[in-house]
């Protein structure tokens, strides 16, 4: 084996489209940050016998990955890029109809990493010089899952 760098702009992440089979890249995104213990709990098992050091125990492990760029529409029908408007309709729902699936993977990996997950659409804005900018958080709900890559 060769150890190589990996690009952090070679991460490949789709979301699953409302038919449910098509996946849809998440266009526009500059910097992505994964968060593997988003949503952990930890319990503290201290007791006397522990004579003064902590104890504790992972009860709930969580992850999140965070896309954060900018803004893509259509410059002519205004039509936001399929993927951030399918990250949007996510974020928007409850129940249910709040729970979405992501995929990622770097181009040398042989397995998409899947997730069920919520989404949270960021703050949008810029200043006088700036592009729109848009960012989405996916949280994984479930298990994490495997697909093969093509």
């Amino acid at each position: 084996m060769v150890a190589t760098q990996v690009p952090a702009r070679s991460l490949i992440v789709q979301v699953r489209a409302a038919d449910g089979t098509t996946w849809l890249p998440i266009k526009g995104i500059t910097q992505w940050t994964m968060n593997p213990a988003e949503g952990e709990e930890v319990t503290d098992t201290t007791t006397y016998d522990s004579q003064g050091d902590a104890e504790s125990r992972k009860m709930q492990r969580g992850k999140s990955i965070k896309g954060e760029g900018k803004l893509y529409k259509d410059s002519v029908t205004g039509a936001q890029d399929p993927g951030q408007a399918r990250c949007e309709v996510i974020a928007d729902s409850l129940a249910e109809d709040s729970v979405g699936r992501v995929r990622f993977r770097h181009p040398m990996d042989t397995q998409w990493k899947v997730w069920d997950a919520i989404f949270s659409v960021g703050e949008q804005g810029g200043g006088n010089n700036d592009m729109t900018s848009w960012s989405v958080t996916a949280t994984r709900t479930g298990s994490s899952m495997t697909a093969s890559a093509p």
